[in-house]
């Protein structure tokens, strides 16, 4: 039975805390969205729950969880829609070969670092039941990973974007985002098919006929749907179609194998982009999804978290391992390779510093991950605090190596992502 007066208190509560702590952070140049974070971990026992058990345990019993994660995965599911309809593949092909060069660096350095730091850790902090290749390609995938949703925020709230530095970033992140959850996706139907002992040439049939159907059979289908539209944007019914359609494509990856997101997040990847149907959209969605139900699993998140199980110098090491690996991986990573492409060592530097932002996305993930009993408490706990920490970096460090003059002089050095090289410096 769900406690309807007890859930709407919880909400009020989240939201307040996540705004308030939005908004001081904000002071200090932070994106909304990683006050919203830092609210979740502070709501959880790692401080409410430590400064006041009685309270903590009256506000969030255990036994009223459920409905806040029904919610926040909701908002899970949209977010990731959302993400996939910002996707422009047509955009994707116009890009130069700087953009891939630096992306796919930026997941195969910290993902090998990764894959090196899972094999000290399998040992020591896993549950040894836990398929010990699963999770050493877990840990990899989870440290290659960029928040494109926060960057491309903080490039907005400093007036980046259009500019030299913004769109080359903004390039490198949608090539992160869908390289890495295609990787991430493989990753789970194998770490699934160790737990559930399903091989996974069984899974793989299935992935390929929904793939297929999703590409030559729905897409086609939309397409003419929002073309016989002379007013699509008006169309409630339209937005109603896209939305089982990423319900439906939800389920079914969930039913083969990978996890709902994927599902959520390829259904608006191959939405069609014509005519500002989706930016229609995606304005529509964002009031309750970003303003209500994604500070709602930052909480969750931040109810999973226990920083009172970070103890002893053992695990206190084993924190800052995982801290020092994430940041060489993929801000080192990115530098190198920009570097290497021929950008100026600052910009070099700023890109690196960027792609290092994980935010909501790595979160994302690491809930995955302790859903389907790849990470323990410990360890989820552990990379939570790397994922709030290498975003709450970003905007400082950023400051010291891009100042404010050089915000000014990139401003007269715009670039379009319609010319199709205009990313090779």
């Amino acid at each position: 039975m769900v406690d309807i007066k007890l859930l709407v208190i919880q909400i009020c509560v989240i939201l307040v805390a996540s705004y308030s702590v939005g908004w001081l952070l904000s002071r200090f140049r932070q994106p909304q969205v990683v006050g919203e974070m830092v609210a979740g971990v502070l709501l959880g026992p790692s401080l409410l729950g430590w400064l006041a058990p009685g309270f903590f345990a009256a506000l969030f019993p255990a036994t009223s969880l459920g409905p806040l994660s029904v919610l926040s995965q909701i908002g899970l599911l949209l977010f990731m829609f959302m993400v996939g309809l910002e996707l422009d593949t047509k955009i994707l092909r116009k890009l130069g070969h700087i953009a891939v060069v630096i992306s796919h660096t930026s997941i195969i350095v910290p993902f090998a670092l990764g894959a090196l730091l899972a094999l000290f850790l399998f040992p020591r902090i896993a549950d040894e039941s836990l398929p010990f290749t699963g999770f050493v390609l877990f840990m990899g995938a989870a440290m290659s990973v960029t928040a494109f949703p926060v960057l491309a925020r903080i490039l907005g709230e400093r007036n980046l974007l259009g500019t030299k530095l913004g769109t080359l970033t903004i390039a490198c992140a949608a090539v992160d985002d869908v390289t890495a959850w295609c990787l991430l996706a493989v990753i789970i139907a194998i770490v699934k098919s160790e737990l559930n002992r399903l091989p996974l040439w069984q899974m793989l049939p299935g992935v390929l006929v929904y793939l297929a159907l999703m590409l030559f059979v729905i897409r086609p289908i939309l397409q003419e749907l929002i073309a016989r539209q002379r007013d699509a944007l008006k169309n409630d019914k339209l937005i109603v179609v896209l939305l089982v359609s990423m319900l439906a494509s939800s389920w079914a990856t969930e039913w083969l194998g990978i996890h709902t997101l994927f599902g959520a997040f390829f259904a608006g990847v191959i939405m069609p982009k014509e005519n500002g149907f989706t930016a229609d959209v995606r304005k529509r969605l964002q009031l309750p999804v970003v303003v209500l139900l994604i500070p709602l699993f930052f909480a969750f998140t931040g109810l999973r978290t226990s920083i009172g199980l970070i103890s002893g110098s053992e695990m206190v090491l084993y924190c800052v391992l995982v801290f020092l690996v994430a940041v060489a991986g993929k801000f080192g990573g990115s530098m190198i390779a920009a570097r290497v492409m021929g950008t100026p060592w600052r910009e070099a530097a700023s890109i690196g510093i960027l792609m290092n932002t994980r935010g909501l996305i790595e979160l994302v993930i690491l809930n995955i991950g302790l859903d389907i009993g790849i990470l323990t408490r410990p360890l989820f706990s552990i990379m939570v605090l790397m994922a709030v920490g290498t975003t709450l970096m970003t905007t400082p460090i950023l400051s010291l190596i891009y100042p404010e003059n050089e915000e000014s002089k990139a401003k007269h050095e715009t670039m379009s992502l319609n010319e199709p090289h205009a990313l090779i410096p």
